[in-house]
């Protein structure tokens, strides 16, 4: 029988992914050293962390991602729960949160709520930690859910715009809405405004929430404290949104005795009034002055005077907050306050002759 003769072959493999084991071993370093290197660890020397650097280098070691996370004990993401994203105050909050935490090693994740059952299923999911190593809520009181049972969670959790009962036992950023509603009604009556409306939100809410009704309380003591009564006639409140607002505008200016000025409880709102303003052809600020409340961006495009309650930085001294906590947990629970304040543009002037 004829011998079988079978041609060489090669087999090319793909060279190995370097490991932590390799890096280790090459440096003369225990594991143990390789993963405080990774971690940026204060218990190893500058001549040991130098040399594990270089080892990496030479050997194009990219640590895993996954196994980082579980050495740390971390799943090295932070759930944000914000009310109503498409508004133009959460997206500047927003914006404030990713200045922190997009160069951090934390993967960020969002979610939208609108509804209330949808926050309280988020709320009792996400304090987890198998989830998440912290939760951000913005703009939310907590619901049924209590703020103890919040704070004895398994993870931190940072409050940024919310006032409810109890809160005061978890850390949270927190602006001064009552303030805010009197600096934008004594603006008005230091430029010699008496008779001023309020545009604002239904004050009660499922979602509970305070800010028009703290605003509205802040007007309403600008305006007693200058010895006006608030006439029920100039109070107009409706849904969040700048249609109704116009709607609501209309009703207080074609009213007989129309107001000078009207403060809006949010600058969406605003903008909705001087929409009904300029359909009503009534000069702003010759004949009607205007305020709104939160200073979006839109604000200082329209020329808008309004109260500036920092936004940006409201979401960034929270997720800064968060960081810390993540980090090591605070006693007591740190509270950060912002004050308001008014910023004056181009919608708000002296009443006009014969107008005051």
């Amino acid at each position: 029988m004829e011998p079988v003769t079978c041609n060489r072959f090669h087999v090319r493999t793909m060279p190995k992914t370097p490991t932590i084991r390799d890096v280790a071993r090459r440096a003369g370093v225990s594991i143990a050293t390789v993963s405080r290197v990774l971690n940026a660890h204060d218990r190893v020397d500058d001549r040991t962390r130098a040399r594990v650097l270089e080892v990496m280098q030479e050997l194009t070691f990219t640590p895993s991602f996954a196994a980082r996370r579980l050495s740390l004990g971390r799943t090295q993401t932070i759930s944000v729960v914000v009310s109503f994203l498409t508004r133009p105050q959460a997206a500047e909050r927003l914006r404030g949160v990713d200045a922190v935490l997009s160069d951090s090693e934390f993967d960020l994740v969002f979610y939208n709520v609108e509804a209330p059952d949808k926050r309280d299923a988020y709320l009792r999911k996400l304090v987890d930690a198998k989830r998440s190593d912290g939760l951000l809520i913005i703009s939310l009181p907590p619901g049924p859910l209590s703020p103890d049972v919040l704070a004895s969670a398994g993870i931190p959790v940072v409050f940024v715009d919310a006032h409810s009962p109890g809160l005061e036992v978890l850390p949270r950023v927190v602006g001064d809405d009552l303030r805010g509603g009197e600096l934008a009604t004594r603006h008005l009556l230091d430029l010699g405004h008496r008779r001023i409306a309020f545009v604002g939100d239904e004050f009660e809410s499922p979602f509970e929430f305070t800010s028009a009704r703290d605003r509205f309380e802040g007007y309403r003591r600008a305006m007693e404290d200058a010895g006006l009564e608030v006439d029920s006639d100039v109070v107009a409140l409706g849904a969040h949104s700048r249609y109704e607002a116009r709607e609501l505008a209309r009703r207080v200016l074609e009213a007989p005795s129309r107001p000078t000025a009207i403060f809006a409880a949010s600058d969406t709102q605003a903008l909705g009034v001087l929409t009904a303003a300029r359909e009503l052809a009534i000069d702003v600020p010759g004949e009607l002055s205007i305020v709104g409340y939160d200073d979006i961006e839109a604000a200082e495009y329209v020329g808008l005077t309004t109260v500036q309650q920092q936004l940006f930085e409201s979401g960034r001294l929270g997720a800064e907050l968060l960081l810390r906590e993540i980090e090591h947990r605070s006693a007591p629970p740190p509270a950060v306050e912002l004050e308001p304040s008014i910023i004056v543009r181009a919608t708000t002037a002296p009443p006009g002759e014969g107008r005051a």
